[in-house]
């Protein structure tokens, strides 16, 4: 499987917000939206993605997009992970069906059974604008490659 490709629409799928609310390809409309997909929360990599692309938070709103964390945690799990590490980006699982939302974006993980370490912007058009997936789920993404995906969305 490979990631989903410039130039796509997105996928229909579903996710579960933290608040147990659907987020579902409607919510990207109007949007730049960063999807980052990450394996388990708590784990250090994970962690060290998570903690990095807060950093640069700001910069990300400046240019009037959103980002949220992809997992197949329970979001039970991504809120507790999220607050432990003090950080604010919305989290969002793809944990029941396992995996359905991730398979759907070409970022899921199948000998590990979850999400792979990728980034997805998706235009206000609904259009995936850029996408990268890792080599391997221990690999670390850094900030960089979201001002990549952000200034593909721009173009």
């Amino acid at each position: 499987m490979s990631i989903i490709a410039p130039g796509t629409p997105a996928p229909e799928f579903s996710l579960k917000r933290e608040d147990g609310e659907e987020f579902t390809r409607e919510d990207l409309a109007g949007t730049t939206t960063i999807l980052v997909f990450y394996p388990f929360a708590f784990s250090p990599v994970c962690t060290d993605q998570l903690q990095i692309y807060e950093e640069v938070l700001g910069q990300i709103t400046e240019q009037g997009a959103v980002i949220y964390g992809v997992s197949t945690d329970a979001s039970y799990s991504q809120t507790a992970f999220r607050e432990k590490l003090g950080v604010t980006i919305p989290q969002l699982s793809d944990f029941e069906p396992k995996g359905s939302a991730s398979k759907a974006f070409g970022a899921f993980f199948e000998p590990g059974g979850m999400t792979n370490r990728a980034i997805v912007v998706i235009g206000p058009d609904q259009v995936v604008k850029w996408s990268h997936l890792a080599a391997n789920p221990g690999e670390l993404p850094g900030a960089n490659l979201l001002f990549d995906g952000l200034a593909a969305a721009a173009a």
